[in-house]
């Protein structure tokens, strides 16, 4: 009986926030599987300068996946740094750390997109996660992290740097072979870090 109360409270025991995105991508991400993915080619954003392009998918795209492993790790990530951040700073800050992420990695890679001519598509979560990440690593420098190809341990506060640097070299590389929006990535990250940085800053201004 104990056993199963507690996992049928394991939605409740997570911030509004965080459970609000988990389920939002997990419902939308079933419905795509089984509409053949036309909710995915509804949702996702597509390149600024072709005529798909509608300003709706710059929030939307946020909460398709391409797929089983990319959804896991994206909410895998939004549960193990978004439930302590949006614990730590509140869930209204959350909420905007959450989209602020997400939109600054989208026109960063729109911009890319734009520049390289690329009538591509783009989908997931990760910039936001990112920007969560990065913020992350402003809160609690210290906790060490690991990926899962490299299981070292690394302090947050070199760990995020390391990783953008990884991402701008894959980004500038563009391999053949690679689909992900690696500028994405670093755009979630930047403006992340931007915005928890300004908040650091304005928290002890007496006005």
């Amino acid at each position: 009986m104990n056993s199963y109360n507690r996992r049928g409270e394991f939605l409740a025991n997570l911030p509004p926030v965080v459970k609000v995105i988990l389920i939002t991508n997990i419902v939308l991400f079933i419905l795509d599987m089984f509409t053949g993915s036309a909710v995915g080619r509804l949702l996702a954003l597509y390149s600024i300068h072709t005529k798909a392009f509608i300003p709706y998918q710059l929030v939307t795209h946020m909460f398709i996946h391409g797929g089983m492993g990319h959804i896991f790790f994206n909410m895998f990530g939004l549960f193990i740094f978004g439930r302590v951040l949006e614990s730590v700073i509140g869930s209204k800050k959350f909420f905007t750390l959450y989209f602020i992420s997400g939109l600054g990695a989208a026109g960063l890679q729109l911009l890319i997109y734009y520049f390289q001519g690329t009538p591509a598509a783009m989908v997931g979560a990760s910039g936001a996660i990112m920007g969560i990440l990065a913020a992350f690593a402003v809160y609690f420098p210290n906790v060490e992290l690991m990926l899962i190809f490299l299981p070292v341990p690394v302090k947050a506060k070199y760990f995020v740097p390391i990783y953008a640097v990884l991402e701008l070299f894959l980004g500038v590389a563009n391999f053949q072979i690679d689909n992900i929006a690696h500028f994405a990535h670093l755009g979630g990250a930047l403006f992340g870090f931007i915005l928890v940085m300004i908040w650091k800053k304005n928290q002890f201004k007496v006005y």
